[in-house]
């Protein structure tokens, strides 16, 4: 992959994906020299011995601890000044994380945020220490940054000191895919160990990198889950035979919110020269159990299942005389209403807003992106005669309420998406709901078999679970540092939950596919069906599907049979019933990996291969490639 040049001022999430995934990083020769005059105009103010925070004092509570030319006690290292040491601690003590540690990706995303954020010049640090990261980031050397750790303020003061120790040569790393300690993996990668100056120990690890890093990557994904999410519903809304017309874009110009706009147009893209969508009522048989001779030939015969209609008797249409003349007294898979359930009608409503949300996390992100994080901030250019204080300024730009904020925004958002997927599913399977589907969508003629119904049951738990998950962390802060830093966002915590819980709603929207998927099938095939039925076959054949027939000889079965014959003659000039376009290079590519359920059989695999599916993003690039 192509480098990425950095300017400190113009990263973008596609840019920090890129490193994220291996791409490497180049620094921007024309922007050294600032980073360069600051780190001098710094040394400059230390011979002063002016009291400047976290350079010539302690940190946090100790701010008002100011360091002197020569230790209390004579324990300290030989050679190394309290300032030097002042930074060394400050690594080697906030390295303190727990748990798990975060994946590569995360990591190397952290660490490209913090080398383009020191890239400023406002931060004090030398251009040979960032060089150092630069070289250790591009060598392929990952710290092991372990998930638990950071409260948000003060930056991600933990999770970044387990980066920056490994620059010192401490803590642990991954090279090579083998975890190994950190100073191994530098002698490993032909780097050496980087010895910290003033206010490089601060510059390293004051700052949003780990929040921005997991929000970054949880925002991108969740951008793909928001089409994937489109996909499954337009699978659904074709398994349905649905209705369109909530998807127009004169109706949403009359709400023009920007993601439910966007949402409309994609599903009628998706949906695009779907004959099922709008069929008419009465061409839709509903479900009905295989038994012995229920079709007419042995090529039917072969079918899994049995299809059927009810007949509107004369006598129970009156005041629907223009309905009847309109659509055929035959009562099938389709309910004779004029809009879907909300699950399905309301889709650009709820999904344009989680994309509304999305847009609103990404706009502060790319902001955070290219800012200034850590503290204090350095002004070398402030003028002459400006006294030191205007010049290096104590301020709060570490804080991570702006992402914590956006962050627990999406998080709302995440399982909001999730039950509207979980809904759609269970409609699927739900006999009362399904229009006219087999219940669980298998055919069961013997009793025996459970189709889809526990693949529900998952995708409940997992819903219930993300709306336990979704309580925004960044509403409890809880103060640190012997109350100096009396206010905190969590913002991290809040990051990571979202980047996590993101995973489990493609695990739900997965569900929905592989349920949609059966659904759109039988739908498909029992249309299907009845076409081949009246075309191969007379109106005597097509009317035994038909219950409430009269008998022969009443005063109804003329009129029962002419209708019949209309039916047939419908069906039997009708061209095959087919989904979306889109919604069909999905099923094809789907049905390679997963065959059509007849018959029960073990799902577990299979739900694994749908969940990689939906992961790795091959089930929307073969419905992109058809639109």
């Amino acid at each position: 992959m192509k480098a990425i040049t950095l300017t400190g001022r113009d990263l973008h999430a596609e840019h920090v994906l890129a490193v994220a995934y291996g791409a490497s990083v180049e620094l921007d020769a024309a922007e050294l020299p600032n980073v360069a005059a600051t780190a001098e105009y710094l040394a400059e103010q230390v011979k002063q011995q002016q009291p400047l925070y976290g350079i010539s004092t302690g940190f946090g509570s100790n701010a008002d601890k100011l360091l002197g030319a020569h230790p209390i006690r004579n324990s300290r290292r030989s050679g190394e000044t309290l300032l030097d040491e002042l930074q060394r601690n400050l690594i080697i003590t906030h390295a303190v994380c727990v748990g798990e540690p975060f994946a590569p990706e995360v990591v190397r995303a952290m660490m490209v945020i913090r080398i383009n954020t020191l890239m400023r010049g406002h931060s004090g640090i030398r251009v040979e220490t960032l060089q150092a990261l630069t070289h250790m980031l591009n060598a392929g050397v990952v710290p092991v940054v372990p998930k638990l750790g950071s409260v948000g303020a003060s930056g991600d003061l933990a999770p970044l000191s387990h980066l920056a120790i490994v620059l010192l040569g401490g803590g642990e790393a991954f090279y090579q895919g083998q975890r190994m300690p950190g100073a191994q993996a530098l002698a490993n990668a032909g780097l050496t160990p980087v010895k910290l100056s003033h206010k490089e120990g601060l510059a390293l690890n004051n700052g949003t990198a780990q929040m921005l890093a997991t929000g970054i990557l949880a925002v991108a994904k969740l951008q793909e889950l928001c089409d994937t999410a489109d996909l499954a519903a337009a699978m659904t809304l074709d398994a349905f035979a649905g209705r369109l017309g909530a998807f127009e874009a004169k109706v949403h110009a009359l709400r023009p919110h920007p993601g439910q706009v966007h949402t409309a147009q994609h599903v009628q893209d998706l949906l695009k020269d779907s004959s099922l969508m709008d069929i008419a009522y009465h061409l839709v048989p509903k479900f009905k159990s295989w038994l012995p001779g229920c079709w007419p030939d042995a090529t039917l015969d072969a079918l899994n299942f049995d299809i059927a209609w009810d007949w509107v008797p004369l006598d129970q249409r009156h005041g629907r005389e223009k309905f009847y003349q309109r659509f055929k007294p035959f009562r099938g898979g389709k309910k004779h209403q004029p809009q879907d359930s909300y699950s399905l009608r309301c889709i650009p409503q709820v999904h344009g807003a989680v994309r509304d949300a999305l847009a609103q996390a990404k706009r502060v992100l790319d902001i955070e992106l290219n800012a200034v994080t850590d503290n204090p901030l350095i002004f070398p250019n402030a003028g002459e005669g400006s006294p030191i204080e205007a010049q290096i300024v104590s301020a709060g730009h570490f804080h991570g309420m702006p992402l914590a904020l956006v962050m627990s925004y999406v998080k709302a958002a995440i399982p909001v998406l999730a039950s509207i997927s979980e809904r759609r599913l269970n409609k699927l399977v739900d006999p009362a709901t399904n229009d006219g589907l087999p219940a669980f969508l298998i055919g069961n003629e013997d009793g025996t078999e459970s189709g889809f119904m526990i693949v529900q049951y998952t995708a409940a738990a997992i819903v219930n679970d993300l709306a336990t998950r979704a309580h925004p962390a960044s509403v409890y802060s809880i103060p640190t540092s012997a109350n100096a830093e009396d206010h905190v966002s969590m913002g991290a915590n809040e990051a990571r939950h979202v980047l996590d819980m993101a995973d489990d709603l493609g695990k739900v929207i997965a569900m929905e596919l592989y349920t949609a998927a059966q659904a759109l099938e039988f739908r498909k095939d029992m249309i299907n069906a009845a076409r081949r039925l009246a075309s191969q076959h007379d109106a005597a054949s097509l009317a035994k599907k038909i219950h409430g027939a009269p008998l022969s000889g009443t005063p109804d079965f003329d009129a029962f049979m002419q209708e019949v014959e209309a039916l047939r003659a419908e069906l039997a000039q009708a061209e095959e019933f087919t989904p979306g376009r889109s919604v069909a290079a999905a099923l094809q590519y789907l049905r390679q990996h997963i065959a059509f359920m007849d018959a029960d059989r073990a799902m577990d695999g299979e739900v694994q291969r749908m969940v990689a599916l939906v992961e790795h993003g091959e089930l929307l690039m073969a419905a992109r490639s058809a639109l």
